[in-house]
C-alpha cells in the first residue's frame, strides 16, 4: 500500500490514545494516532516519525501519524495497514489459487472477520493482526489485553467445526523479525486460545513487512512460536 503527502517530523508526547504532539517544520501539531496499541517502546520523546498531511473534511488534526524509527528501523504504526497489505496479498495470489471471492468485514455468527474468502476448492473465514511490540528480534502479540482478539479466536475455531476453514494472520509491521509468539506475559488467555486454534484446524500464519517512508507491504512468511 502507498502513502501520500508524507513528512517527517519528531514524536513529542501522546495526549491520549487518539493524539500525540509532533513537531513538523519546526512547528508543534497535533496529530492523530491511528493506532490506540500502547505502543510505549515507540511512542518515545524525539523519535523520528513520518506522518501524512490529509486534506479536508472535518478533521481535528492536520495529520496521520504513519511510521516511527527505533533503532534505524521502520515501524509502520498505522492500525489500518495490515488489513490493506493482505487484501493486496490475497489479491496477487500471495496465499490462495484461484480466488473467486474476497469479501472484506464479514459477520459471522457473532463476530465481524476481516475478510472472507472463497476459492475453487475452499471456503475461509480470516482474522488479520497486526504487531508492532518486537523484543530482541522476536514479535509478540498483543501488548495489551485483548478480550475481542480472545472471542474473534474462539469463533474461528467455531468456524472450523461447521465446516469452513479459518486463519489468523499476523502481520508485522516492520523488516527483520523471523519469529512472532502469543505474549503470555501481558494476556495468558490469549496466549491460550492461540494455542487451542493452532491445535484444532485454525491455521495460524505470520509475515513481516518491507517499510518504506510512504509505502507497507507483506514481505515474508516467518515462524510463529508458542512455549
Amino acid at each position: 500500500m502507498k502513502y501520500k503527502n508524507i513528512k517527517h517530523g519528531i514524536f513529542k508526547k501522546r495526549i491520549n490514545r487518539f493524539v500525540a504532539e509532533i513537531v513538523i517544520d519546526g512547528v508543534t501539531e497535533k496529530c492523530h494516532v491511528k493506532n490506540t496499541g500502547r505502543c510505549g517502546e515507540l511512542f518515545v520523546a524525539d523519535a523520528d516519525v513520518l506522518v501524512q498531511e490529509c486534506d479536508g473534511g472535518n478533521r481535528k488534526t492536520k495529520y496521520d501519524l504513519i511510521s516511527v524509527y527505533k533503532d534505524d528501523k521502520l515501524f509502520n504504526v498505522d492500525s489500518q495497514s495490515p488489513n490493506k497489505v493482505v487484501n493486496e496479498f490475497l489479491q496477487s495470489g500471495g496465499l490462495f489459487e484461484k480466488i473467486m471471492l474476497i469479501k472484506p468485514e464479514t459477520k459471522y455468527k457473532n463476530s465481524r472477520f476481516d475478510f472472507y474468502v472463497e476459492t475453487e476448492t475452499e471456503k475461509a473465514f480470516i482474522e488479520v493482526k497486526g504487531v508492532n511490540l518486537v523484543i530482541d528480534g522476536v514479535a509478540y502479540f498483543p501488548d495489551a489485553p485483548t478480550d475481542r482478539g480472545v472471542k474473534h479466536i474462539k469463533e474461528l475455531c467455531e468456524c472450523v467445526k461447521d465446516g469452513y476453514n479459518a486463519y489468523v494472520i499476523f502481520v508485522v509491521q516492520t523488516a527483520g523479525v523471523y519469529s512472532v509468539m502469543p505474549n503470555y506475559d501481558t494476556h495468558i488467555e490469549f496466549a491460550k486460545a492461540l494455542e487451542y486454534a493452532a491445535n484444532n484446524g485454525v491455521k495460524v500464519l505470520a509475515y513481516n513487512s518491507r517499510v518504506g517512508e510512504d509505502f507497507t507491504v507483506i514481505n515474508e512468511k516467518i515462524d510463529v512460536c508458542f512455549r
